[in-house]
Parts: structure tokens; C-alpha cells; sequence
């Protein structure tokens, strides 16, 4: 019987990996990211992309308050997907927060057998995603691909895949 597994690519944007919030580690794991998707293509396997989305009001959201770093604003270049990670008709879930809860429907609903997160960052959007598909689906195996993502700094990094596993969640 064939496998249904899922790739979900976290907020691999310009910003995060050289732009306003863009770090060495983002940076690095871009080939690795590249490798993953083209490995899931290549079998037939779905890969889906969320996007950070926000707008000019962003420094007077909760989020502004406490990082306040306009990033991610729709439309602009720093929203864009990095170019080399895209693929023609991808699903993009964009989210104004850390966590897509229609992310978490999508796949409660399409009965995945794994699914697999990459991105950034670790200690913020993949774990808050990897978090909410777990709550929405207790049963589909969510994976964590360590190599692939990249956090704040490496000790946030570190800490949310210790977290992560903790909370059943498998890491690679």
C-alpha cells in the first residue's frame, strides 16, 4: 500500500533567510531545503509552503509590540518565497500568525500518513505548526527534519526540537 506523506515547507521567505530577520543559519539550510522538496517531488509526494504574511500595520499588532521588525509585508520581495525553493502550483497557506490553523484542517482532512516539516524557524513557526497539526491529527506521524530548519539563534533551535520531542513529534 502507497504512503501519503506530506513535505510542508515553513516560511522559507527573503526576509527570514537574507532579508530583515535573515540569518547565516537560514542561509545554510537553503540547499538542504531545495534537496527535500526536489526528493518528495520526485516520488509523487505533496509539498505545501506557508507564507508569514503581514501588512503596513504590522507595528501595531501584538507581534509589532514585541518584535518590532517589519517583515513578511504581502507583496513585497521579502514575502516572496525564496526563488529557488518554488515550484509551480505549490499550495501556499499565508498566515498572519505563527501557526495556520487552516494548515492543521488541510491536513487533518486529507488523512496523510506523515508529514514532514522543514524551515524556519524552529523555535517559532515550525514548532507552533508542528504543534497544531499534532492537536488536529494525534494520530498522523509528524516529523521534523533537524538538518532542514533553522532557529533564532542555535540554543532556540536546539531547545524547540527538544520540546518538539517531548510532544511526540519525531525528529530527523
Amino acid at each position: 500500500m502507497d504512503t501519503r506523506d506530506l513535505l510542508v515547507v515553513i516560511d522559507m521567505q527573503n526576509d527570514f533567510i537574507t532579508g530583515a530577520l535573515g540569518t547565516k543559519e537560514a542561509q545554510a539550510i537553503v540547499p538542504k531545503v531545495k534537496a527535500k522538496i526536489e526528493e518528495f517531488v520526485q516520488n509523487g509526494q505533496p509539498v505545501l509552503f506557508t507564507r508569514d504574511t503581514h501588512y503596513e500595520d504590522y507595528m501595531d499588532t501584538q507581534e509589532g509590540f514585541n518584535l518590532p521588525v517589519m517583515h513578511c509585508v504581502e507583496g513585497t520581495e521579502g514575502w516572496e518565497i525564496e526563488s529557488s525553493l518554488q515550484i509551480e502550483d505549490a499550495i501556499v497557506f499565508d498566515k498572519i500568525t505563527f501557526g495556520s490553523p487552516e494548515l492543521a484542517a488541510y491536513i487533518q482532512e486529507a488523512e496523510f500518513d506523515s508529514v514532514t516539516l522543514v524551515g524556519v524557524c524552529t523555535d517559532i513557526c515550525v514548532i507552533s505548526n508542528a504543534m497544531l497539526i499534532k492537536a488536529f491529527d494525534p494520530e498522523v506521524l509528524v516529523q521534523v527534519d533537524s538538518a532542514c530548519c533553522a532557529g533564532v539563534t542555535p540554543e532556540s533551535h536546539q531547545n524547540a526540537l527538544n520540546a518538539m520531542k517531548q510532544c511526540q513529534i519525531e525528529i530527523l
